[in-house]
C-alpha cells in the first residue's frame, strides 16, 4: 500500500489522473455538457489495490499449500535426503 501511495503521488503530481479523468469525462458525455465526475479517485485506486492484495494473499496461500503437499509427496516417493552431522574427534 505504501508503494501504491508513492506511485499515486508521483502520477498525480505529473497530472496523469487529471488527464485520464478529463478523457473519461469526454468519452462519457455528448460534448455539450461538462462532465465533472472523476473516475479515478484516491479511494478507487487504493480500494482496487487493497482488493488485488487480498486476492493475492488468498491465491498465494493456496499455491504454497499445494506446492508443499506436492513436495512432501515427491520426497516420500524418492526417499528424501538424509544428512547426518557428527563432530570430529
Amino acid at each position: 500500500m505504501v508503494a501504491v501511495g508513492v506511485i499515486y503521488g508521483v502520477l498525480n503530481a505529473l497530472g496523469v489522473f487529471d488527464t485520464l479523468n478529463e478523457l473519461f469525462g469526454q468519452l462519457g458525455t455528448d460534448g455539450e455538457t461538462e462532465g465533472g465526475s472523476e473516475v479515478l479517485t484516491p479511494g478507487v485506486v487504493f480500494g482496487g489495490a487493497a482488493v488485488i492484495g487480498a486476492i493475492n494473499i488468498v491465491l498465494l496461500t493456496a499455491l504454497c499449500t499445494v506446492g508443499t503437499f506436492i513436495y512432501n509427496m515427491c520426497s516420500d516417493l524418492v526417499g528424501g535426503l538424509e544428512v547426518t552431522l557428527s563432530e570430529r574427534d
